[in-house]
């Protein structure tokens, strides 16, 4: 079995959204007023890629011209934690401040709930 670094982002990014809808789930059974919510901040300049030279390159020199500063990348995350408009709204995914569609495997429940009993499996 080999390990890619890109491939492992992505499954976190999917656990991420799985974990965020099983929380938001278990939340409204047990009558919490609590939301949780997941979400894309798009594209983002950063130094994710500092381990791939050539791919690092390419954002750098393109970078400006495609992507989102930080400022930018940040007001997805901002939008879903502050703004009225999304009180009481959860397990959503949201991306560019508004609510978007998660990947079909984001919205599997079957899923989300194998990763939660995985997840406390681990810790117990």
């Amino acid at each position: 079995m080999w390990y890619s670094s890109i491939l492992a982002y992505g499954q976190s990014k999917l656990a991420n959204v799985l974990h965020a809808n099983e929380l938001s789930r278990r939340l409204k059974e047990d009558g919490a007023e609590i939301t949780a919510n997941s979400l894309h901040p798009g594209p983002v300049t950063t130094n994710l890629f500092r381990h791939h030279s050539f791919v690092e390159g390419l954002v750098s020199k393109l970078g400006s011209y495609v992507l989102k500063n930080v400022q930018q990348g940040a007001a997805t995350t901002c939008y879903v934690a502050l703004h009225p408009q999304v009180k009481g709204i959860t397990g959503e995914y949201f991306a560019d401040s508004n609510l978007a569609k998660a990947s079909k495997r984001g919205t599997d429940v079957n899923l989300a709930k194998k990763l939660w009993d995985f997840s406390m499996n681990l810790v117990k």
